[in-house]
């Protein structure tokens, strides 16, 4: 029988390459679907199925919008429960700027607005203690009750 998993109900909508790119430009600040499409390089239907399934989701909203002259069209803005992805997506970048970057180094740098420190994802509890990013020193328990497994 399948572990009940919100890792994998999380990933069923947000678990896949194209809604994570697109993700990633509506954080950026990429809002309309051709120029979504532009950067992704995501094929027309795909990017049209997976941006509704995040809208579907509640993780973006379609607003309207209306150029001098045009038509009004719409444009994805993030909820606040797509803006809760930001520590995701920064951990994907952090790891894969670990792993995967090649010798001209991370292709993009993010920082903080106010002072302008590098930003990094964290493992931290809620008293404060930040944990190693290994995992080590986890402990998962079912429902919230009962002896837990603790990360090796």
């Amino acid at each position: 029988m399948a572990r009940n998993c919100s890792v994998a109900a999380a990933l069923g909508i947000v678990g896949e390459q194209w809604a994570l790119l697109a993700l990633r430009e509506v954080f950026l600040g990429v809002r309309r679907f051709d120029a979504i499409q532009e950067a992704t390089g995501a094929p027309r239907a795909v990017l049209i199925r997976r941006l509704r399934t995040l809208v579907d989701s509640g993780i973006l909203e379609l607003r309207d919008y209306r150029e001098p002259g045009a038509r009004t069209r719409q444009e994805y803005r993030l909820t606040a429960a797509g803006r809760e992805l930001q520590p995701v997506l920064t951990a994907l970048m952090q790891w894969g700027d670990k792993h995967l970057a090649g010798p001209a180094g991370p292709p993009l740098a993010v920082s903080h607005a106010d002072c302008g420190a590098p930003v990094r994802a964290v493992l931290c509890c809620t008293e404060g203690h930040q944990l190693p990013d290994t995992g080590r020193g986890l402990i998962a328990t079912p429902n919230g009750a009962g002896a837990g497994r603790q990360a090796e």
